[in-house]
């Protein structure tokens, strides 16, 4: 298999045309709401094991691209009030073409006969509302698709031979066939893909940086998919 690796929450910026949009929203961009805080940083460390790799550094507060075109939470409250012009425009310059871009990657890859291991990096927040997420590690796959739940079950157990004491589940705290881009991707491509969200806890950040330790952790376990390039 050949490690792609994304982080679609990568950052919070806003673009300068539309920041006048954001004018009293600089609490939210700081927070989970506008990005995944330590996603980057984790993202980063394991870019050395893909043989592709790419990040989103827009905020998902402008458009969410873990959402497929017409999703009711494509866009946030700051910018579901614009009109279609406008929001067409944010379309056409930063959702579709990161989307078009890991899109046609992937396609080149398949087209020349390799298996794609897709990974999109991810963290959430340690209480959402009144739940406490009860998980360090969320691996979410499509139990569906036989190849995907195979690689979660070694996965996790690598992870676990690297600290016993991680609590590690599947499709949790979201479920892996929700809306996003890997559940597009996986109707895009249905041979040869495999699409897995990694979900770490952010109690594990720091000022947007992910503990050593679980850093290491993880890309420990996931070096056994290493890409050649």
């Amino acid at each position: 298999m050949n490690l792609l690796l994304t982080c679609e929450h990568a950052g919070n910026e806003i673009p300068d045309d539309y920041s006048s949009f954001f004018s009293g929203a600089g609490e939210d961009l700081e927070t989970h709401r506008g990005y995944d805080p330590g996603a980057l940083d984790l993202f980063r460390e394991l870019s050395r094991l893909a043989v592709f790799s790419q990040e989103y550094m827009i905020s998902r507060l402008l458009v969410e691209p873990n959402r497929s075109l017409g999703h009711p939470q494509l866009f946030s409250e700051f910018t579901a009030p614009l009109a279609e012009a406008q929001k067409e425009q944010i379309l056409d310059d930063f959702y579709l073409p990161y989307q078009n871009y890991i899109e046609e990657k992937i396609g080149s890859l398949i087209s020349e006969g390799k298996i794609i291991l897709h990974i999109s990096v991810h963290t959430f927040t340690p209480q959402l509302h009144d739940e406490i997420r009860n998980a360090d590690i969320g691996l979410l796959f499509d139990p569906a698709r036989k190849k995907e739940k195979e690689f979660c079950e070694k996965f996790r157990s690598d992870l676990l031979q690297q600290d016993k004491e991680l609590l590690v589940r599947y499709n949790y705290p979201y479920l892996g066939i929700d809306d996003g881009f890997t559940t597009y991707l996986r109707q895009k491509f249905p041979e040869q893909y495999l699409g897995i969200e990694l979900e770490i806890n952010q109690k594990y950040v720091q000022e947007n940086k992910m503990k050593k330790r679980l850093k290491n952790v993880i890309f420990e376990a996931l070096s056994n998919y290493k890409s050649e390039s």
